[in-house]
């Protein structure tokens, strides 16, 4: 190699300097490296007022040494929702994608008749803990002999030992769904919905699911003509606590053609929506119910009743990234605090401390050590959560080349087909050909994932935007994915 560069170094000519080029790379057995962002993304940055320094990208091809487009590869940036990846190939390494979590019940005397003074309930995190599931759970309960519970419903939380969440603390709006806290008994993601649908006159119907007798629903919703734009904007909504219970109230337009829409909320403390959801499906399965809920340690000598599985890893990874869920990402986060452990009653509780040094213990020993890597609850939903498109591009690598690469990719949104990216690019030739999971905050936009271009090589893409203005920077993101769907031809 030094002979050939220094026999053309005696030529000046520019297709001399271009053949040595050329000859440099072929020896290095790797593509060039695009010094400047393509055209149609620079372009499309420069139409939402994003300057180029304030993005960090990379795109390599599956195999190959060298990325063949990079930009400030090493700068720490805000990832969003992306951070989803760390948190969900950590999970698939340490606890495989057949890990399943448990729900314990226990009672502390025989039935007498189907009579018992309590239930005790333990959690450990389970992520997917739906209406669905929960309900299977307590219909084994009537099944195996228990009708009537004469005293409190125990709730045994102590396998998270976390800071109580402050629901608010994030963007303000402490009933937003998205905001809910980790908790190790976690249903059906302590969230109403709402569904909203034109009447048959000139009201709207509004129904709540789970439809818990705490809740006070008053509608004076109006349906009106025209497109459905921005309904969410235009619906009034006002959620107030009363004395054990929920006010929710709704008014404003709804346009006819919006048809029927959903609208989540967690309204509820813990214990509320847990006991009124216990309460509405108990009864439904022919059961009584005569106490509140408490929370509380399972006693010793409390027998186990029942333990219900949850969905696999698997599922509940498709779950996250899909649909980009930041309240089972919290979840699974704490779970891995516990390590080889995981699932055992026996290890210490979970703490947000612990899993974070169990994710960087797991990256570390699939030769990802990320210095610069901060995560506060492993969702994304962060102000302060940091990681460098260099580190989030080589975890992609890694996951592609190992033992779970069917599951992590699967797990990604297809794009133009489902998930959160679901509507993106419908109409390129790229759509259905890139596996990408998106994130979004007021000041971060970013995208990760696997494009299959057009000649069937597949490549690892990142992009993160950092700036004010990211959230206009969807159009550039866009941009790349067609671009390196074309190889690069503009």
């Amino acid at each position: 190699m030094l002979i050939i560069a220094a026999y053309l170094s005696l030529f000046k000519g520019p297709l001399e300097k271009k053949f040595l080029a050329l000859l440099m790379l072929a020896a290095l057995g790797s593509s060039p490296v695009a010094a400047q962002l393509p055209p149609p993304v620079a372009e499309a940055l420069r139409r939402a007022g994003v300057p180029a320094d304030q993005v960090a990208l990379q795109v390599q091809e599956i195999g190959a040494t060298r990325p063949w487009l990079q930009q400030n590869l090493d700068r720490p940036m805000n990832p969003a929702s992306v951070m989803k990846l760390v948190t969900t190939y950590a999970a698939l390494e340490q606890l495989g994608p057949a890990y399943r979590w448990r729900t314990e019940a226990y009672i502390d005397r025989r039935p007498q008749q189907g009579s018992v003074p309590a239930l005790y309930l333990r959690g450990f995190g389970d992520p997917k803990l739906t209406l669905e599931s929960f309900w299977l759970m307590l219909r084994e309960l009537r099944d195996r002999g228990i009708k009537d519970i004469k005293g409190d419903l125990v709730v045994d939380r102590s396998r998270f030992d976390i800071p109580t969440h402050d629901s608010g603390a994030f963007d303000g709006d402490s009933f937003r769904a998205y905001n809910t806290g980790p908790d190790a008994l976690l249903v059906n993601f302590k969230a109403i919905r709402f569904q909203i649908s034109p009447g048959a006159g000139t009201g709207a119907d509004i129904r709540a699911l789970p439809s818990l007798r705490t809740l006070d629903l008053i509608n004076t919703v109006r349906v009106t003509e025209g497109s459905c734009g921005s309904w969410r904007e235009a619906l009034i909504t006002d959620f107030k606590a009363l004395t054990g219970a929920m006010r929710a109230v709704f008014a404003g337009p709804y346009p006819r053609s919006c048809g029927e829409q959903t609208l989540q909320a967690s309204l509820f403390t813990p214990n509320e929506y847990l006991g009124g959801v216990f309460r509405v499906l108990w009864e439904e399965l022919g059961g009584s119910w005569s106490g509140s809920v408490r929370d509380g340690p399972v006693p010793d000598d409390a027998s186990l009743v029942l333990s219900h599985e949850s969905a696999s890893l698997a599922d509940v990874v498709r779950d996250i990234n899909k649909f980009s869920n930041n309240v089972m990402a919290r979840q699974l986060y704490l779970t891995l605090a516990w390590g080889a452990g995981a699932g055992l009653a026996t290890t210490p509780p979970a703490r947000p401390e612990a899993a974070f040094q169990a994710l960087r213990a797991t990256l570390a020993r699939r030769g990802l050590d990320m210095p610069e890597l901060v995560i506060e609850n492993g969702s994304g939903l962060s102000r302060i959560e940091r990681i460098s498109t260099r580190n989030l591009s080589r975890l992609l690598l890694t996951a592609y080349a190992g033992p779970n690469m069917a599951d992590f990719m699967a797990s990604l949104p297809l794009l133009a087909v489902d998930g959160t990216m679901r509507r993106r690019l419908k109409e390129s030739p790229v759509a259905g050909r890139a596996h990408i999971k998106g994130g979004t905050l007021s000041d971060a936009r970013a995208i990760a994932g696997y494009v299959l271009d057009r000649s069937g090589a597949r490549h690892t893409v990142v992009m993160m935007v950092n700036h004010p203005s990211a959230g206009k920077a969807q159009t550039a993101q866009d941009a790349l994915l067609a671009w390196v769907y074309n190889r690069g031809q503009d």
